[in-house]
């Protein structure tokens, strides 16, 4: 009402209004301890003669709520939170729904406790939604870290008010087949009145995952089934990420909307996974711009990643918005809504693109983990890591990778006998494909051959193997995969990349073989150097996608520490018959 000075004015600015998606010239916002009083005329603060307030001269930019990312898991990054924050602010992004399945997969209970722990100290808004399927399949399938059973999940539900909604529900199959244990998992959030976040691939499974109570899906990766989703009273989450990379899906899933006609009102935009260095180059931010090039308007596009997701997740009257009462987390844009400014909870974390002193200091205060967190690489003393070669004529089950490396395909293959296994790489296109248990259970390998990866020479290997995250690794021969083991061992978990015995470049990652303990710029900066001796070995799936290999619930077929699985039947098959 101008009766009170505010602690701070920014003025001069349009205004992006996410309620009726116009963007208002000549505008003023008032803040007060933290959240916005009131959005005036600009120069009204000075007629008022208050005094007292700090004034932010915006210069024509245009102001809009702080992005809101519904979907995003944060061990991607291989970052903490509190390290994540930095690139996700420098990108517009002030609040985040992170599911930790990575290291509850690990870590079980602790290690959720553990990042939420993280999330708190965070200049960041944190927001959990509990991983709903630790492990991804059952015990005959993959050896995992943890557990996490209905009863576990509705105490994290009970003990943790971060805890929003259930994660991201992977195995669909189990769920649209009446499996036992999935249906108990999604009713410790439903009777809490919770959402329930969905991974769904296949058309035929939209209907049976709404029907369960699935709510919300990042995995529409065309405009039919993003449709089928939308019809099914399913948000869709469209997911924009490097173009090179498996998450991309957003021009084809936006189709529903900008070909289909359908209404934006439950379509978000989010992230996902995003490694450490397009973290920085592929925010949110990025995402609302691929929207608007894909035909949405610049307002509409902008809701999509601010006032849709905290609709979402019914929390509009704190995010999402300029208006009163709403936090003060608030993004300068010029035109092109490049990020320009960033002001969390009424405090100017990031200005003129770069950090501020403030957000810096605040960066330097991190979350330590504790010690049990940095031993969970426990493998076997001594393993072979390749397959015997068959002295016979023999069919072996092959995983294809099919590019950008999301699903892969089950070829069949015929091997004569050959002399030496580099006949029939050659012959066929093949590498080595071996998982390692690494939770210190029962030393398992898993041994499997890959099509398509396009690796010549060497190996390599990541302690995120996506879900149980044993260690994954490729490879042209014997002694370089173990020296890639080796090298992951010494590391206490990470990435790395071999050849002819030497490490060319590797990323430690000892807290739970997820996550570095360094800051973001510096993750960002070895994980630039592992892609380029990625590539350099003539990999073509980024290593991102080549931890998704072992994700037994994704078609058609994968590796894990038990062998191979066809996810169509859920069932180990022979390599060799």
């Amino acid at each position: 009402m101008g009766r009170a000075a505010p602690d701070l004015v920014i003025t001069g600015a349009r205004v992006l209004s996410t309620y009726t998606e116009r963007v208002h010239a000549g505008q003023e916002i008032w803040i007060k301890g933290g959240r916005i009083a009131v959005v005036k005329p600009a120069g009204t603060f000075k007629k008022s003669k208050l005094g007292g307030a700090k004034v932010y001269d915006a210069r024509g930019g245009i102001l809009a709520p702080g992005l809101v990312d519904p979907h995003v898991h944060i061990e991607s990054s291989m970052m903490t939170a509190c390290a994540f924050a930095e690139a996700a602010l420098l990108n517009g992004t002030t609040t985040v729904f992170c599911d930790s399945h990575e290291i509850g997969n690990v870590c079980d209970v602790a290690g959720i406790e553990w990042m939420l722990e993280d999330a708190r100290r965070a200049p960041l808004s944190v927001f959990l939604t509990v991983p709903s399927t630790v492990p991804a399949t059952n015990s005959k399938l993959e050896t995992a870290g943890g557990d996490l059973t209905p009863g576990k999940i509705g105490k994290i539900f009970d003990r943790w008010p971060e805890a929003r909604a259930l994660g991201e529900k992977m195995d669909y199959v189990s769920v649209a087949m009446g499996d036992t244990r999935s249906h108990a998992i999604l009713a410790e959030a439903l009777k809490r009145g919770k959402p329930v976040c969905g991974h769904i691939y296949g058309r035929e499974f939209v209907a049976a995952g709404a029907a369960s109570g699935i709510s919300d899906t990042h995995e529409a990766i065309d405009r039919e089934i993003s449709n089928d989703f939308l019809e099914n009273g399913v948000w869709v989450f469209l997911r924009g990420g490097n173009p090179l990379t498996p998450w991309h899906s957003l021009p084809q899933a936006i189709k529903a909307v900008t070909e289909l006609g359908a209404n934006p009102k439950r379509v978000c935009v989010c992230t996902d996974d995003r490694d450490a260095d397009d973290l920085f180059l592929f925010g949110m931010d990025w995402v609302v711009r691929q929207a608007v090039a894909a035909g949405l308007k610049t307002t509409t596009a902008w809701s999509l990643g601010s006032l849709h997701p905290a609709t979402r997740y019914a929390l509009d009257g704190d995010f999402g918005g300029l208006a009163p009462a709403r936090r003060a987390d608030i993004v300068l844009t010029n035109d092109a809504l490049e990020v320009q400014n960033t002001w969390f909870g009424g405090e100017l974390v990031v200005e003129k693109k770069k950090i501020t002193p403030l957000l810096d200091r605040a960066l330097s205060r991190r979350y330590r983990y504790p010690r049990a967190a940095y031993q969970t690489v426990m493998l076997p003393r001594r393993v072979t890591l390749t397959p015997p070669l068959p002295k016979k004529a023999v069919t072996a089950s092959v995983i294809r990778v099919v590019p950008p490396g999301i699903v892969t395909a089950h070829d069949r293959v015929a091997l004569a006998p050959a002399a030496a296994w580099s006949e029939h790489f050659t012959k066929h296109s093949l590498c080595f494909l071996t998982v390692v248990e690494r939770h210190g259970k029962n030393g398992g390998v898993g041994y499997g051959l890959l099509r398509d990866f396009g690796l010549r020479d060497g190996a390599v290997a990541s302690s995120v193997g996506h879900d149980a995250h044993n260690i994954v690794i490729a490879g042209t021969n014997e002694p370089d995969m173990q020296r890639a083991l080796a090298a992951v061992k010494a590391l206490r978990g990470g990435v790395c990349v071999v050849r002819r015995g030497k490490v060319l470049a590797s990323v430690a990652l000892p807290i739970a073989g997820l996550l570095s303990d360094k800051r973001a710029t510096v993750v960002a900066k070895e994980t630039s150097a592992l892609k380029r001796a990625w590539v350099a070995l003539g990999c073509k799936v980024p290593y991102m996608g080549f931890n998704l290999l072992p994700l037994s619930v994704i078609p058609e077929l994968r590796l894990t520490d038990k062998g191979i699985v066809d996810v169509k039947a859920m069932a180990i098959v022979p390599l060799f018959t």
